[in-house]
Parts: C-alpha cells; sequence; structure tokens
C-alpha cells in the first residue's frame, strides 16, 4: 500500500513539474518547494534546447519559446537519461508528435533537424583516418566519411535566420554536412546531381569511381563520356574537403571509427 502511494505522489509531482498549468500541484509540498523543483527542471532542459538550437531560439518570442519548450516537456517521453541526447528528442518530438500552432515557422521541423546535424557531427566522437593520396582517382575507391551526412530539405535551412525567414517551401535543397580535417563543421551545398553522387558514394563497398559514375550516368540521362570527367572532378572536390575518402583496397574501403 506505502508503494503504491509513494508512487502516485512521484507521479503527480511529474505531472507537475512537466505542465505546471496543466496538471495541479501534489499535496503536502510547499509551494516555495515546488517553484525550485519546477525553475530547475525547467532550466536545465531550456538550457540544453536553446544552446543546441540556437538560430531557432532567436526567431522566438521569449513566450513562444517558452510555450515550445512546454510542449516537449509535457508531450515527449525521452528514450534515453542521457542530458546531452536532449537535443535529439526534442528533434524527434518536432517531427513525429508536435502539432504547429501559430506563432512556428513552417520550416520549424527541419531547421531544428540541421541544427542538431550540425551539432552532432561537432560532439561525434573519432577522427578521420589519414588521407590516402592517388594518382588515378577513377581506380580509387571512395567512401563517405563517417563524419559526413548527405541532407536534402524543403527550404534552405542554412541560409534562415532572423533576417530570412522563408513563408514557403521552394525547389529541394541539397546539402552536405561534414566535420573536416581541422575539426571545423562545415556544410556545401550541393545540386540534384551531386547529391546523388554522394548518395551512391555512402552506400558504396567496393566499386571504383569510374564504376559508380558509369553506374550513375543513366539516371542523369548522359552518356558516360560526358559526365566522367565532370563527375571526377566533383569526387576531388569532395575528397579535398574530407567529405568522401578514398582507398585502392577494397579490404580498406569500409571506414570505421
Amino acid at each position: 500500500m506505502a508503494d503504491a502511494v509513494l508512487k502516485e505522489q512521484q507521479l503527480a509531482m511529474a505531472r507537475y513539474l512537466r505542465d505546471p498549468q496543466g496538471h495541479p500541484a501534489p499535496a503536502g509540498i510547499e509551494a516555495r518547494r515546488l517553484q525550485i523543483y519546477e525553475d530547475l527542471i525547467y532550466n536545465n532542459i531550456e538550457g540544453f534546447i536553446s544552446s543546441g538550437f540556437p538560430v531557432l531560439h532567436s526567431l522566438y518570442t521569449e513566450d513562444d519559446w517558452r510555450r515550445l519548450v512546454r510542449s516537449f516537456m509535457d508531450g515527449h517521453r525521452c528514450r534515453t537519461p542521457y542530458f546531452l541526447e536532449i537535443s535529439q528528442e526534442f528533434v524527434r518530438f518536432l517531427m513525429e508528435r508536435y502539432n504547429p500552432v501559430p506563432g512556428d515557422p513552417p520550416f520549424l521541423s527541419e531547421l531544428a533537424h540541421y541544427e542538431w546535424v550540425e551539432l552532432a557531427l561537432s560532439v561525434a566522437e573519432g577522427d578521420l583516418p589519414q588521407a590516402v593520396d592517388t594518382e588515378n582517382l577513377s581506380s580509387a575507391i571512395p567512401v563517405l566519411s563517417p563524419l559526413a551526412w548527405s541532407l536534402a530539405y524543403r527550404f534552405p535551412v542554412h541560409l534562415i535566420g532572423p533576417g530570412f525567414q522563408p513563408e514557403e517551401a521552394g525547389d529541394a535543397v541539397y546539402l552536405a554536412v561534414y566535420r573536416d580535417r581541422e575539426d571545423d563543421v562545415r556544410f556545401m551545398e550541393l545540386n540534384a546531381a551531386t547529391s546523388r553522387l554522394l548518395e551512391k558514394v555512402r552506400d558504396n563497398r567496393r566499386e571504383t569511381a569510374h564504376g559508380l559514375l558509369s553506374a550513375l550516368a543513366p539516371e542523369l540521362g548522359m552518356s558516360e563520356q560526358a559526365l566522367i570527367p565532370f563527375g571526377l572532378e566533383q569526387l576531388q572536390q569532395f575528397v579535398d574537403a574530407s567529405v568522401v575518402l578514398i582507398t585502392d583496397s577494397p579490404d580498406k574501403a569500409v571506414v570505421s571509427i
């Protein structure tokens, strides 16, 4: 009986701390003490979210931002106990459970995802392996860096800020977001063709650059003779930026960090 009472008290406290306006305060606890707990929980979670999504935060009034954070606290059940993963849980909430209200930008979930990718890459463990020099990129095996993501959005999320907030989605926006060898997180704008090339590199294990480009040519409605020189030039740019890693051995094609 005592265990059941304690459990109900804990649940009542949790409900109140998630949404003090929507749930009654648990009985028998001084208001001053409740306020301390309420401020502690909210400020900790809000601090992680605002620091992880600075651009998104800058687009909201204080009241609207508080409403959004409170919606996350009350409407989402995190799958991880780690504070560093709150940002990922916040993005999952926005993409899977949140219903936008007036005051939310139409690019809310996409901008949040983009900012989370930047954060995730900045704290990812590991370093890039040593660069491999090759005189013949065509015969080398390209693989995607483990610190690079190929992404597509409906909004130009990399340009959004207080001075630029598009109201409607436009043409698809393709980006490569990556951490370079100086541990700086950067982005590279792509088009549909170069994005598809990077996707093929991402899925590659044993095919040479020449083979990947030969397979890509009919997808793009181009001849191999026309595509391969352009494709090799683009691959070289990816390699120079450490978005793509190369090897001359199939056994080394999969790089793990």
